[in-house]
């Protein structure tokens, strides 16, 4: 239950003082359906005014103030025309008002000839005249102190002024209760921040309100690694089952190489942390080709040894079929049963598969997210593994501990190295293993960047490649033709390299055909039967064809570096030498540039990580849209960068020092969490 101290300000906004039907569509419209989504609704920049009492103190290009005198009415009759007013300072000098569009009798209304008005507008000089375009504010001269000389300005939606929105913020900021203070003592000094509802409204109020936004994002972030820090606490307490293997499966393993040392060092720390008797949180991160799937086929047989299941948690059909087919030739000739289960799979193989996980006979389980269907049930579930894409939420990894008796051990893998920061974010709770070394053999990956007026002779050479027995990729941005038909389309490129090529030696697969389309035309390109695979970003995770080594990147400049660096990931995993051609257009941003040739000087994943949550700015957290269900009002990329460490520390500081939430600092957390609406997190605590 929240606190009562903050219903107020979490009331609909309906409440508030001139909201009615036709004002609530255009603040649903932009996410403001509470007074709290108001108050937290910042501004996205400033009106700053000059007030003068002469247009020769005003300078042109800015807002200013100033009463003014109508003189003259222009129109020329026409409706497209614009409505000008002549008027007059008070030293005589002439300013026009410029309407367009607008019925006369609107301008008229608000300027009579002959009486004095305060105007706020943008000062412009039109050739030899200044003019006003549409002023914002006309009012009479007493009025005029009602105006602030500052004004924040918002984001806003048809339908609704920046005026009505404004008023309606300082209702929501009303709203708001004075709380008492959750950040540590220390922290506070250090920094100078005011406290929370000062700074609210000092970030509403004042335009060099730097510290009070950087508070208000701080108390978001803090609001989110304390609600991971009690998943973590909530899980250390739950009872999981120690699973202790005796090694005689993965000492049966044959493999092709010795581990590195990167991965003898996690696989240790994994099976420590399964003999544990609480549930395992532990997140590994690998660079493309470090060797998770191993690991990872490690700890399920280590479950398997202890006499538990595993299950193996894949993003999208194709990867877990290719984990599955991986999985099977792995393990062959040792008694382990595995199986797979998918939203495809129905029927008498479906109804076979939940019999062999109910009575215990499969070992190991690899599937999508069917495996959490309620119908799903284990015998005995020791060991959850998360091959994730992007990302996988913290929600749907607390519905993981209600597959088993007792919450199994659970390993998350992450498609591509994330920042440190980012991983803090996300994945705060868990405990960090990092693969930072390569397999033996792995071959470097020469990276070439060239313009889109060259693909005639990329085509050529893409011809002799597959001459030469080898496989190549094509990777194109979107599906169909975009209206402007500036971005290849996968469909599109294909018919073309078809014609060029022979239509038998050319797939495509893209987002949009089936799962069993999709997975015919990979099969025929992982037994070689196709040369050329055209796609679109599906095959970005998980593909292996030792074969291929060509990949072919269409429309670079639009891709995120994770994605490029994940799709170039798909070759370079045989013993011949691989390339990677990134095709980009004429038009290149500074950031297209400077992605393409961090891209070609590097193929360190954990560098490209950081470098990317640099280059992106404000712009989306992860390269492939990985931020999933956190969502950050208050907080922008660059301020996540900076406070989330301390957060973190914070966040276990009052955990692990200051008594929890049942301490005074805990109490006043606990309203942080209700205000941020971390309100599950809370409620793991509820004795505290």
């Amino acid at each position: 239950m929240r606190p009562d101290i903050l219903n107020p300000l979490f009331a609909e906004a309906s409440v508030l003082k001139g909201v009615g039907p036709a004002v609530a569509k255009p603040l649903a419209r932009l996410g403001l359906e509470r007074a709290v989504d108001l108050a937290f609704h910042l501004p996205v920049g400033w009106v700053e005014r000059q007030m003068v009492e002469t247009l020769d103190e005003a300078i042109t290009g800015r807002m200013v103030g100033i009463v003014l005198t109508a003189t003259q009415y222009s129109a020329t009759g026409s409706a497209r025309a614009p409505f000008r007013v002549t008027c007059v300072d008070k030293a005589g000098d002439v300013v026009r008002l410029v309407y367009f569009g607008k019925n006369s009798g609107w301008p008229r209304k608000l300027l009579p000839l002959g009486e004095p008005r305060f105007v706020s507008g943008r000062l412009d000089r039109y050739g030899d005249e200044l003019q006003i375009v549409h002023p914002d504010h006309v009012v009479e001269p007493k009025e005029a102190e009602a105006i602030p000389a500052t004004e924040p300005v918002y984001g806003l939606s048809e339908g609704i002024t920046n005026g009505r929105l404004r008023e309606l913020v300082a209702q929501g900021v009303a709203r708001a209760p004075e709380l008492a203070e959750w950040v540590e003592p220390s922290i506070l000094t250090q920094k100078g921040w005011p406290a929370w509802h000062e700074a609210l409204v000092a970030a509403h109020g004042d335009p060099a309100a730097t510290s009070a936004r950087e508070r208000l994002a701080y108390d978001e972030i803090f609001a989110g690694q304390l609600a991971l820090m009690l998943l973590r606490a909530d899980t250390r307490k739950r009872r999981g089952v120690a699973l202790e293997g005796d090694g005689r499966l993965r000492d049966a393993m044959r493999l092709p190489f010795a581990p590195t040392g990167a991965q003898t060092r996690t696989m240790q720390e994994i099976a420590g942390d399964m003999a544990q008797p609480h549930p395992m949180l532990r997140l590994l991160q690998g660079d493309v080709g470090a060797g998770k799937t191993l690991v990872a086929t490690k700890a399920l047989l280590n479950a398997v040894e202890a006499g538990a299941q595993g299950a193996m948690l894949a993003p999208t059909e194709i990867l877990a079929r290719q984990h599955f087919a991986t999985l099977q030739k792995t393990l062959a000739g040792l008694p382990v049963t595995v199986a797979i289960l998918t939203g495809r799979d129905k029927g008498k193989v479906r109804e076979s598969t939940l019999m062999g996980l109910a009575d215990g006979s499969i070992d190991i389980l690899v599937g999508t997210h069917a495996i959490f269907q309620e119908a799903v049930a284990y015998r005995n579930l020791g060991l959850a593994v998360i091959d994730e894409q992007h990302r996988f939420g913290v929600a749907q990894r607390m519905m993981l501990t209600a597959k088993a008796e007792r919450a199994p051990h659970l390993l998350v893998m992450t498609a591509t190295p994330i920042p440190r920061t980012l991983t803090l974010t996300h994945y705060g709770e868990m405990d960090v293993s990092r693969l930072d070394e390569m397999p033996p053999g792995r071959q470097p990956i020469e990276t070439r960047v060239m313009p889109d007026d060259r693909l005639e002779e990329i085509v050529a050479a893409l011809a002799r490649h597959l001459e030469a027995g080898r496989q190549a990729y094509w990777v194109c941005p979107l599906v169909e033709e975009s209206e402007d038909g500036d971005q290849a389309a996968a469909e599109a490129r294909g018919a073309a390299l078809k014609a060029v090529l022979g239509v038998d030696r050319v797939g495509i697969v893209h987002g949009r055909m089936s799962g069993p389309e999709k997975d015919a035309v990979m099969e025929a390109f992982a037994g070689g039967r196709l040369g050329l695979l055209v796609a679109t970003t599906v095959i970005e995770v998980g593909v292996d064809v030792p074969n291929a080594t060509l990949m072919i990147i269409e429309g670079a400049e639009r891709f995120g570096l994770a994605q490029l660096h994940q799709l170039r990931g798909r070759v370079g995993r045989g013993d011949q030498r691989s390339v990677c051609l990134l095709v980009r257009g004429r038009q290149l941003s500074e950031t297209g540039r400077a992605r393409l040739a961090l891209m070609r000087e590097t193929q360190d994943g954990f560098r490209i990580a950081e470098e990317d949550l640099r280059l992106r700015g404000a712009g989306e957290l992860l390269g492939t849209r990985q931020s999933g269900e956190e969502r950050f009002r208050l907080s922008n990329p660059e301020q996540i960068n900076l406070l989330t460490p301390t957060a973190h520390d914070d966040a276990r500081l009052l955990i692990d020092r200051d008594g929890g939430l049942a301490s005074p600092r805990g109490q006043a957390a606990r309203l942080c969490l209700y205000l941020f609406e971390r309100d599950a997190a809370a409620g793991l605590l509820r004795s505290g």
